[in-house]
């Protein structure tokens, strides 16, 4: 029952935390207009790989390292870079015509799987607040996990990701389903917002990063 009562709480909490907006959410609704369904789930296997390597680390003890202030701060400043790269290239692309809206690949495994899994991870890597999530409420749930022993942490572990693929793929299988239903200019606006609003976000990470690390 307690091994049970850790997925249900690790899944609720989790789903809680995927249906806030973020970088990972933006980027999943930019990638499933323009490839399909298949690109949220692959975004989140590369989110989930390295969430499963953050939990090792922070069994390894790894876990303080993380709420330190200056590596919070360095992550808060190369993420927001790497989140404005993220979003200028969107903006960019959508606001020159560079991309069109492309519903041949709607029903299959999109080119280049492994890129996306890639940008999954980059993206939840890129925002320090994911980070310090598991320093804080991730390790607590750890401590507690590791009490019942090797089946109270992967049924933590479960339970968290089974809440990320069922709310990302949920949102890409409505967009790979609606984007049928798209006009290019109302798609290029979308990205276009999108690559705005991880500009934003990013600018917001700079300065948090900047705070944390007492340059100001």
């Amino acid at each position: 029952m307690e091994v049970f009562g850790l997925f249900v709480t690790a899944f609720i909490v989790g789903f809680s935390g995927a249906m806030m907006p973020g970088p990972l959410l933006t980027v999943n609704i930019n990638e499933s207009l323009r490839r399909g369904f298949w690109a949220g789930p692959l975004l989140i296997l590369g989110h989930a790989l390295l969430e499963t390597a953050l939990v090792v680390v922070i069994l390894l003890g790894l876990g303080k390292i993380l709420t330190n202030s200056y590596v919070s701060g360095a992550i808060g400043l190369l993420g927001g870079v790497m989140l404005i790269y993220f979003g200028f290239t969107m903006t960019r692309d959508a606001g020159y015509k560079k991309i069109s809206l492309d519903l041949t690949g709607s029903g299959s495994i999109p080119q280049k799987p492994g890129r996306l899994m890639l940008n999954g991870a980059l993206v939840s890597l890129a925002n320090p607040y994911w980070s310090l999530w598991w320093a804080t409420i991730g390790l607590s749930y750890l401590t507690r996990s590791l009490i019942v022993g090797v089946f109270g942490v992967g049924a933590f572990l479960l339970g968290h990701l089974l809440a990320d693929f069922s709310w990302y793929g949920f949102i890409s299988y409505l967009i790979a389903r609606g984007r049928k239903h798209l006009k290019q200019t109302a798609y290029l606006f979308i990205i276009f917002i999108c690559g705005i609003f991880l500009v934003v976000l990013g600018a917001k990470f700079i300065g948090d990063g900047i705070t944390r690390l007492k340059i100001m």
